[in-house]
């Protein structure tokens, strides 16, 4: 590398000069992979540079970006306002409007470029109740919506070129480049302030984790690049001549992994779980032999450790496994993928395994916003991979576990603080170290494991503290259940609301003979159903102690997503709404056990 990388703008030098992909970003237009070039990416960035001067944007002006899908565009119009200093904001699509207006306020934003017609009627609505918001672009082509396609034409003048190479060389490292308006569990998002130094060293030090043959493999993007975990790995996939496809939508990502078959890809812990009891669905509709060797390969791929600590008689039998069934899922997931990294939420031990048994292995890792995100994270090589953990720390990060168990981090990655809002920060900071809210310990090996949420921690009637993530993790290890949330602060036992996983509860009630209702509720309302899940709620509560062992549950009619304010952009449960929508299965489990 002839030059050391400050800015986040660099790393797309950094790919033109050592790698020039001629397949850099794709993106599907119309049933059609369209490729964009090395050279046209820097190319595209310049004219939004120079088109963005002749609006007026000054260096610190914020402007928003907001997109369904991950694009091409979003990655382009990123480079160009970042290296003429302005700041992008990203924002989740799928926040309400109320959460909108609150952040182009309180950003003062004063442009935006989104990707479709939904997103602009929702922007517009808003659009006279932000007197900082000039204009709106849109992707898609829109009626009565500019295109961004026009700012593009304004910067053809390459006359401005030469102020544009002014900004980016006053540009500092330790200029703010982003804001990030996290979307949380409760309460206002809070905008994460992360410099170029924050997001570039965090690229730089998470390379040497990912298994990137340089300037020679594919990956495939869909987690939104709005979060920090999928945009720093855009930098990354910038940094080591990664080709990158953006798959189209969720609904597409089985059919866009075949045409793209990449080697490379991030998901959440959900997605995997999809996966995998498709795969289980499908090896239950076989017969005979072909059915017994199925369900044999799954079982020996669930009892899988890594460096073939099993040994040599189970290795044996593991590449019979990968040459009879094995070999299937990786064809189904495009026949290339090497690895896979997961971020966001707890990875469930057992699809850490199955997935390592059949050469396609996951690497948990940990981060937040506020760290740029990365932390820590499992690698393959170097005995770095240990499955129930999220792996030992990058380079350049310091971890230390506080008196009370929380974590606590420093580094180069660690953000500037929340965005007009220093007491806040303040509250989170000591010293150099960021607060993570979260409860983890190390082991003799060094690997850090995650125990608990700080805030989620309770206490019952009986003075017993409560980690519900443990049993939240625990009890969705079972195919039954999509999402719990344990509830049970100041009450006499731990209990559980369960969104049941309902695909797979119709399929159990066919192969048993029960009744499968259309309407979840009447599902959910049969007594056989109750019991099979209290069943699995016995199995998972063998793992802890008998005072935090959930005693009651009540199953949830609704499928908790993004879309009902039940889940994060992140697809965490928002454990306030939760409980809101459901005070009344609240109320029924602690009416007849009361504290």
């Amino acid at each position: 590398m002839s030059k050391k990388i400050t800015k986040i703008f660099e790393f797309a030098y950094h790919q033109l000069d050592t790698f020039n992909l001629p397949k850099a970003y794709n993106t599907k237009y119309n049933g059609n992979w369209e490729a964009t070039s090395s050279q046209e990416f820097i190319a595209k960035g310049n004219a939004i540079s120079r088109g963005l001067l002749k609006l007026g944007v000054k260096p610190g002006d914020k402007i928003a970006v907001i997109s369904t899908n991950n694009r091409t565009e979003w990655n382009i119009l990123d480079f160009g306002m970042l290296q003429i200093g302005a700041i992008n904001v990203p924002i989740y699509p799928t926040i309400s409007e109320e959460d909108f207006l609150y952040i182009f306020n309180h950003a003062e934003v004063t442009h935006c470029f989104l990707s479709d017609k939904d997103l602009f009627k929702k922007v517009k609505s808003i659009k006279k109740d932000v007197p900082t918001l000039q204009e709106i672009y849109s992707f898609d082509e829109v009626k009565k919506c500019k295109n961004w396609k026009e700012v593009i034409e304004l910067g053809s003048d390459e006359s401005l070129q030469s102020e544009v190479e002014q900004l980016k060389e006053s540009i500092n490292t330790d200029d703010l480049a982003t804001i990030i308006y996290t979307s949380g569990t409760t309460g206002k998002p809070k905008g994460v302030m992360l410099s170029h130094r924050n997001v570039v060293t965090n690229v730089i030090d998470s390379t040497p984790r990912l298994p990137l043959e340089h300037g020679k493999i594919k990956a495939l993007s869909f987690l939104p690049v709005c979060h920090i975990f999928e945009r720093m790995l855009h930098y990354l996939y910038q940094f080591t001549g990664t080709s990158v496809y953006f798959a189209e939508g969720m609904d597409k990502i089985g059919e866009n992994i075949k045409e793209v078959k990449p080697e490379f890809m991030t998901v959440v812990p959900r997605l995997l779980e999809k996966v995998y009891d498709g795969i289980i669905n499908k090896g239950s509709e076989l017969k005979g032999i072909k059915k017994m060797l199925f369900f044999w390969a799954v079982d020996l791929g669930l009892k899988y450790e890594p460096y073939q600590a099993n040994g040599w008689w189970y290795e044996q039998k593991l590449k019979v496994a990968n040459k009879l069934i094995f070999i299937k899922w990786r064809e189904a997931l495009g026949g290339n993928l090497k690895t896979m990294v997961s971020g966001s939420a707890a990875l469930q031990p057992r699809l850490a395994r199955v997935f390592a048994a059949a050469q396609m292995p996951v690497m948990e890792g940990y981060g937040l916003t506020e760290t740029s995100p990365v932390i820590s994270v499992n690698m393959i090589e170097g005995d770095m991979f240990k499955i129930g953990t999220i792996g030992k720390t990058i380079d350049n990060v310091t971890v230390k576990i506080a008196d009370d168990g929380e974590i606590l981090v420093k580094g180069p990655n660690v953000m500037q603080g929340y965005y007009k809002d220093p007491e806040r920060t303040k509250s989170v900071m000591t010293g150099d170290f960021f607060h993570t809210g979260d409860k983890g310990e190390f082991d003799s090996n060094g690997f850090l494991s995650i125990t608990g949420r700080k805030k989620e921690i309770f206490k019952t009637s009986g003075g017993k503290y409560i980690a519900p993530a443990l049993l939240e993790n625990e009890m969705k290890q079972s195919r039954f259940i999509e999402q719990i949330l344990v509830v049970g602060e100041g009450q006499k036992m731990p209990a559980a609301l369960i969104q049941p996983n309902f695909d797979f509860l119709r399929e159990w009630a066919r192969i048993h003979h029960e009744p499968i209702p259309g309407n979840n509720q009447e599902l959910i309302d049969n007594p056989h159903v109750v019991k099979r899940i209290e069943k699995e709620i016995k199995k998972g509560n063998k793992s802890f102690g008998k005072w935090e062992t959930i005693k009651r549950f009540e199953l949830t009619p609704d499928v908790w997503s993004i879309e009902n304010n039940l889940l994060t952009p992140t697809m965490k449960p928002k454990r306030t709404e939760i409980l809101k929508k459901y005070l009344h299965l609240y109320n029924k489990i602690y009416e007849n056990n009361p504290r």
